[in-house]
């Protein structure tokens, strides 16, 4: 329905006058396209900076957060309205991917690599206008739109910390100042106030990626006037992101990427305090907490896990991601949203079937942001928690369950029959006795290995072929016994539909054709995430770890295969060839959650 907001307009005599001001319209719970809202050349455009409560690049005054605000003309004459809003490191430039950026991943494990090397950013960016990303789809539907800079990055002050309190508080206190709580100026260090006259105090936060986090860590405050996020593909631990059950373990794509790394190629902050930044942050906190030694778990990345600062959240939360995104893996989603559902929050999720990026249909996002930041009773928190966009489905066409995982899935234990060098079984029986070795040589790929007919480079255990479609959703683990031949070892895990296919086989590769899932896990960790040790070569050691979350449908005629492995080329350092690693065949399992459970899986198998 259509909202008359009436202002009093006075006259040049004086006389007050009535008009009547197009406010937001809805239709079936979403916020329409408002004509009066929707050209570009009447929209007010301004920048401002919000001071915080901190001072991280050590010039003794608090730090100011860059902002810019794009509203429609009518809010200049008492129109309120919500604000969506994005924050981002990358809206100022970043260093692009220099020669030498990356560690060196030619190394031995329990090695730091040779000295990387750490470019300078070259800020751009015009005022007033930080960025226009959420600008043409929101503010003709009646929002105000605002962006603001992190800290240390563009023209907010501050040093860039990469998941440090100051990238949670930073967003917060742009709430605070939307909510008339806190100071706003007209320039970085002048004492002339702004106000958000034109703003309701409710706010609601979307991005991607990095953006997708910062929304994560606004909401872990507990900030009075945010009231919804829509946080797509976010890294919600830098811990999870850079390692992986104690492995270093890079994000697809970006080999010898490391955290400081990342810090390096977001510094697009006041080039003076750089030298600053770059000391106490990255040379000092980095440097000593980062630990490329060890990959334990420890205080520096706990620090920056948004797992650990949950108790504040109350955000309304709907949740995006893609189940192959091999660079922000869909773990960091999802232990966020399971967190959420567990304090009782609205909580959404979307899962489709790509890789990075990817956010739910417009119409999901609309419902979301019409419910809680304009109020309007549309049922949205009624509707079912799990969107999945199927494997031949466009992403605007997801389907919906009734949770994540899917709550007709139950574990399957699955054990491994010997022949792993050819081809060994995966199977609901009883496990093969006796045990089976690889020998670690990264120089093979992971989709080269899941095609040989033999290696002993790898081994694998297949399924027989599928005779009706599986359904698998939730969190595959492994259980395994092993022996290495030396102190120190990479284990990855691949669990792939065979046969491989090919562009050669007369077609495009989908992305859920071949890789199902993986993980990865350093086995001197194998009792302690936060205190690995030193294996002893020849002894067996039992550990545990979980692979990625999926929700994928496994073709009939295809086969499901495990396939265990040392260093993965694409993902974990490459260390000398050579290392042999030896399987307990009974001690090792597979436990993978199949909708309808051990039935499903046995008449999907013949078994």
């Amino acid at each position: 329905m259509k909202k008359l907001i009436l202002l009093s307009i006075f006259n040049l005599a004086g006389t007050a006058l009535l008009a009547q001001e197009v406010g937001p319209v809805f239709k079936d719970g979403e916020a329409q396209v408002v004509e009066a809202f929707s050209n570009p050349d009447d929209w007010i455009r301004h920048d401002l900076w919000v001071e915080t409560d901190f001072d991280t690049d050590g010039d003794g005054s608090k730090d100011r957060v860059h902002v810019d605000v794009t509203r429609p003309k009518q809010t200049e004459d008492g129109l309120k309205l919500p604000v969506i809003y994005a924050s981002s490191p990358y809206y100022a430039g970043t260093a692009g991917f220099a020669e030498g950026l990356f560690w060196e991943v030619r190394h031995e494990l329990g090695e730091m690599g040779a000295p990387r090397v750490h470019p300078e950013v070259t800020r751009r960016g015009e005022r007033p206008i930080i960025s226009n990303s959420e600008v043409n789809k929101w503010v003709p539907r009646g929002y105000i739109v605002v962006h603001s800079s992190s800290p240390g990055t563009g023209l907010s002050d501050g040093a860039p910390t990469v998941g440090g309190d100051n990238e949670s508080l930073a967003p917060m206190s742009v709430i605070q100042w939307l909510t008339g709580k806190r100071k706003g100026y007209t320039t970085r260090t002048g004492k002339e106030k702004v106000k958000a006259f034109w703003s309701t105090g409710k706010v609601g936060m979307t991005g991607t990626s990095y953006n997708g986090t910062l929304p994560v860590a606004a909401a872990t405050t507990g900030v009075e006037g945010l009231e919804a996020i829509i946080p797509i593909a976010p890294n919600t631990s830098y811990y999870h992101y850079y390692r992986s059950h104690g492995l270093v373990r890079h994000p697809g794509g970006y080999l010898g990427e490391d955290i400081d790394v990342l810090y390096d190629f977001i510094h697009s902050g006041d080039e003076s305090k750089r030298a600053y930044n770059n000391k106490t942050v990255r040379d000092t906190e980095m440097a000593n907490g980062m630990d490329r030694i060890t990959g334990d778990y420890n205080d520096f990345w706990a620090g920056r896990d948004y797992l650990n600062d949950m108790e504040p959240f109350k955000a309304a939360l709907l949740m995006s991601h893609g189940f192959n995104d091999w660079n922000v893996m869909p773990e960091h989603s999802y232990r966020i949203y399971d967190a959420a559902r567990e304090k009782g929050l609205p909580v959404q999720i979307y899962y489709h079937q790509n890789g990075h990026g990817g956010p739910p249909p417009l119409s999901m996002m609309n419902r979301w942001f019409t419910r809680y930041l304009h109020g309007v009773e549309n049922g949205v928190e009624d509707d079912p928690k799990a969107w999945i966009v199927r494997e031949n489905d466009s992403q605007g066409e997801p389907t919906p369950y009734e949770d994540y995982p899917n709550p007709a899935a139950s574990n399957v234990v699955l054990n491994l029959g010997s022949g792993g060098q050819y081809a060994g079984s995966l199977k609901t029986g009883s496990a093969d006795t006796g045990t089976e070795s690889l020998v670690d040589n990264f120089s093979f790929s992971g989709s080269v290995l899941a095609q040989a007919e033999y290696s002993n480079h790898r081994l694998l255990y297949v399924s027989e072929t599928l005779k009706e479609d599986l359904h698998i959703s939730g969190i595959p683990e492994m259980k395994i016994k092993m022996a290495s031949s030396k102190p120190a070892a990479n284990l990855s895990v691949w669990l792939v539909s065979l046969p491989w296919n090919n562009p050669s086989r007369g077609r495009a590769i989908k992305i859920t054709d071949n890789i199902i899932t993986r993980g990865w896990a350093d086995p001197q960790n194998h009792s302690s995430l936060t205190d690995g040790e030193t294996l002893e070569p020849g002894k067996f050691y039992e550990f545990s770890f979980t692979l990625q979350p999926d929700d994928q449908v496994i073709k009939v005629g295809q086969q499901i295969g495990l396939m265990i492995f040392s260093s993965d080329r694409e993902y974990t350092l490459w260390p000398d060839p050579g290392t042999e690693l030896t399987i307990d065949l009974q001690g090792t399992q597979l436990i993978l959650p199949v909708v309808g459970g051990i039935e499903a899986f046995g008449k999907a198998t013949g078994n």
